[in-house]
């Protein structure tokens, strides 16, 4: 089978690819390298362009001719969406628009979404099953829903079948495959500890303390990118099967707050960082915590990295190879 990648430059774009090729698939990636790294791409046929030029992408996929699209190129970043809107509307709908419209003149009938728990907005009920109220409450979780509505509606008059995944909070790293974030001003708060924790980042910020959370900061639920690129695989796999097109929330339904997250990494890093209190950011819900029963229940995915421990330990691992790479983080 033949799986084209958007973004497959990126964090965790290059590990699905990477985990496509060991299951024996053909990958292409298409890839603007705006915030992916040549060195991601290893061995995969690349295309060199972007999804806001439907030319380009008509071309790759005309070219490749992939049995299923797998799209992760999108702007993620919750406070910068609220200052830019337009660059995450033109890029994440209207690019996405361009992919979907591209996919069908080139008869791809498989179609896997990388969305977001952002489109729950501020949920009314922790944890959070795919049948809840979908109310973003910030331009990225808003672009995030209206691709999703687009491919419901196209997948309703055409042969496209759909998979939506919708993340939770992604981290860790896989230090033998040589491969995990790398970004020169992280917004990802296991990232940034670490990051502190090598001296890199002068000290954490914690945006507000005053969240209706126990500890009065946020919580979220955090999932290693090990079994989250297993899940597009198997979602997949799910969508191919059955014919049809499902949305599945991706995450442990488990949450840790941002002070958990913190006094983790310092008992893995064996630094004690300086933290220091900030006022709230704008488009931050208080809780995100995944129900991952659907997921669970649908497909044969299986978690083998729930462990928020091994997650940070294995994170930390890859920003200490940075940290003696960071050339890695130039090209």
């Amino acid at each position: 089978m033949k799986i084209l990648l958007t973004g497959g430059a990126g964090y965790i774009g290059s590990y699905v690819a990477y985990l496509l090729n060991k299951l024996g698939y053909e990958v292409a990636i298409f890839d603007n390298l705006e915030n992916g790294h040549k060195w991601a791409l290893k061995n995969n046929k690349f295309y060199f362009g972007d999804i806001r030029n439907f030319s380009q992408i008509l071309e790759a996929l005309s070219d490749f001719r992939p049995d299923a699209i797998m799209h992760f190129a999108a702007y993620i970043k919750v406070e910068e969406s609220t200052k830019s809107p337009y660059k995450y509307y033109e890029n994440n709908v209207i690019g996405s628009l361009n992919l979907i419209k591209a996919a069908l003149m080139s008869n791809v009938r498989y179609f896997i979404f990388s969305s977001t728990a952002a489109v729950y907005g501020i949920p009314k009920q922790v944890p959070i099953s795919e049948d809840s109220m979908c109310n973003p409450i910030n331009p990225y979780g808003e672009s995030k829903l209206m691709v999703e509505k687009i491919l419901k509606d196209i997948a309703r008059s055409n042969f496209l079948k759909f998979g939506i995944l919708r993340y939770f909070n992604v981290a860790g790293a896989d230090i033998e495959a040589k491969l995990g974030q790398a970004n020169k001003n992280p917004t990802h708060l296991i990232t940034r500890v670490l990051r502190a924790a090598l001296g890199k980042i002068p000290y954490i910020e914690i945006f507000g303390t005053d969240y209706p959370t126990e500890d009065g900061t946020c919580v979220r639920d955090y999932i290693h990118i090990k079994d989250l690129a297993f899940a597009h695989i198997e979602v997949l796999n799910y969508i191919k099967k059955e014919d049809k097109s499902e949305i599945f929330n991706v995450g442990y339904g488990k949450g840790y707050s941002v002070k958990e997250i913190i006094k983790v990494a310092k008992k893995i890093t064996k630094v004690d960082f300086p933290v220091k209190i900030g006022k709230r950011r704008p488009g931050d819900p208080p809780k995100l915590i995944a129900d991952p029963k659907k997921l669970l229940s649908l497909t044969n995915w299986e978690p083998k990295h729930n462990n928020i421990e091994t997650i940070i330990k294995d994170a930390w691992e890859w920003e200490c190879y940075l940290n003696k790479n960071p050339i890695l983080l130039e090209y």
